[in-house]
């Protein structure tokens, strides 16, 4: 597992989130991990911060959120940056969100609650270089 949290620390993840909580929780675990990381609460917030950091790695984000959903959102991103990998971490489980994810070439979906190992070993295993261009 240290080698993998090393792994992690190497990349700039940006999580996109509306519960307060759960991006809190994100935020101090990544944090105790030494992780680098941006968060937003909502997907027009995310573009905003993409737009402004062309080292993020990757895009972790919920779907059901205020302003911008996260559907909507990765349209619009992968406008702006294509080889950009998205993932999914959502409750929601219906084929629909999954059909709309695979169409705009989402790399994975983790179900809530968030689970950091499997996180981990899912974001480790991408190979992700910058701008997730490997």
């Amino acid at each position: 597992m240290h080698k993998k949290i090393e792994e992690l620390r190497k990349l700039k993840l940006l999580f996109v989130e509306d519960e307060k909580d759960l991006i809190e929780i994100i935020s101090d675990t990544l944090k105790k991990l030494e992780a680098n990381f941006l968060t937003a609460h909502n997907g027009k917030e995310a573009l905003a911060l993409v737009e402004q950091n062309d080292d993020i790695d990757a895009v972790i984000t919920d779907i059901n959120m205020p302003v911008l959903n996260g559907i909507e959102m990765i349209k619009v991103l992968k406008d702006i940056r294509p080889s950009l990998p998205v993932i999914i971490m959502s409750a929601h489980t219906e084929s629909e969100y999954r059909q709309k994810a695979d169409e705009y070439g989402v790399k994975d979906y983790l179900l809530k609650p968030f689970d950091f190992i499997k996180f981990i070993d899912l974001i480790t295993s991408m190979k992700l270089g910058k701008n997730g261009d490997k």
